[in-house]
């Protein structure tokens, strides 16, 4: 790394190498590897080089391990998360459809100082508290409908340094510890995108599932924050928890949503569950209404009676592309303390297995973040 390449604080000591996880392949924990002899990334033109401190799990982060996106999987995440997909096929593995390279450091979510910058990034970023968007744009020209996932298509946050597109690093005024900045990427954008695709309006009423969940209460709060009437879906244990995040009505994961609140009663659903209980989303929608989806973590494989989709004139919106307004949204709204992310537990970064293993286990609420060795 030369001077001309990347700029760094002169008080500031980078060493070669780092402590990491990487992902060997598609499989089971295993796959896993804790390492310390990583070596550092060196940042390239318009690059930051972040110091991580930070990084929270997500279900992409398992899906991808699994190789969950393979077409040849018909189950939810859940079944295959320590062992993986027998029937999962390399080269459509990935979100994207496309062959991952191995091995790979995983981490869709980054807090952290940037400690260098590349060529062309101004000096004074350095020493900034940041986090990264998860879906990059620098990578793809900012193609429309296109980007790169960080810790799928590059290198992500399970480690010591990472490094990032500056143009979307994000510095972030607030009084969030690392932990909770950590929560915010992934979830919350997600959540955000999804809500913003649909157009959610004050007074709307809202249905939204895996409420408990990193997406799921996200959604609450960011449903809630646009002034939408909130039902929302998860385990009777987490009931209160799911109240306390500004839910209107918490409706029992298996329990009847025909039942529990009507026919024809909701503007929009906000799902990432799919599966099984599928078909009572669309007949729980108003006519003319909106059903917007980013996950399938109760299974991809859905019954879907075309007469429902167009009898009641519904739309559809799958929810990954997210338009550059929606990650800005985010940041503004934790600078203005509108939002307040629900933290679960925390994990040493060695201990990765445990953490993705309670993430699958659902037992408990809020996200689940990895604090990086320093």
């Amino acid at each position: 790394m030369n001077a001309e390449a990347a700029r760094l604080s002169p008080s500031t000591r980078i060493p070669t190498t780092m402590s990491g996880v990487v992902l060997t392949g598609h499989g089971g924990f295993d796959k896993l590897q804790f390492k310390t002899d990583l070596s550092v990334p060196q940042p390239g033109p318009g690059e930051v080089l972040i110091k991580v401190a930070a990084a929270a799990i997500n279900n992409t982060d398992i899906n991808t391990r699994i190789g969950w996106y393979s077409k040849g999987v018909r189950s939810g995440t859940s079944e295959g998360g320590s062992s993986g997909f027998e029937s999962s096929e390399d080269d459509d593995a990935s979100w994207t459809g496309m062959a991952l390279s191995f091995p790979r450091i995983q981490g869709a979510d980054c807090c952290g100082h940037i400690v260098s910058v590349g060529e062309g990034v101004d000096d004074g970023r350095i020493g900034e508290r940041v986090i990264v968007r998860n879906l990059l744009r620098t990578y793809v020209d900012y193609r429309p409908w296109e980007c790169w996932t960080f810790g799928s298509e590059c290198d992500g946050a399970f480690a010591q340094y990472a490094k990032a597109p500056s143009r979307e690093t994000f510095k972030v005024d607030c009084d969030w510890s690392d932990v909770e900045l950590a929560a915010l990427p992934c979830a919350y954008s997600t959540a955000e995108g999804m809500l913003h695709r649909a157009d959610v309006r004050a007074g709307e009423t809202v249905l939204i599932t895996g409420a408990s969940g990193g997406v799921g209460s996200a959604a609450v709060q960011l449903a809630k924050r646009r002034g939408a009437i909130v039902n929302a879906v998860a385990g009777q244990s987490k009931a209160a928890t799911v109240r306390e995040l500004g839910a209107d009505r918490v409706v029992s994961r298996g329990e009847s949503l025909v039942d529990a609140i009507g026919r024809d009663s909701v503007d929009v659903v906000i799902d990432v569950a799919a599966g099984p209980q599928f078909p009572q989303l669309l007949d729980v929608l108003r006519r003319g209404g909106r059903y917007a989806i980013a996950g399938a973590i109760a299974g991809p494989i859905v019954e879907l009676d075309v007469r429902t989709l167009y009898l009641k004139d519904l739309s559809f919106f799958g929810c990954t592309f997210q338009e550059d307004i929606v990650f800005e949204n985010l940041v503004s709204y934790v600078e203005s303390g509108e939002i307040k992310p629900h933290i679960g537990k925390t994990y040493p970064l060695e201990d990765i297995v445990q953490a993705q293993d309670d993430f699958l286990s659902k037992k408990i609420s809020g996200k689940l973040v990895l604090v990086i060795p320093t």
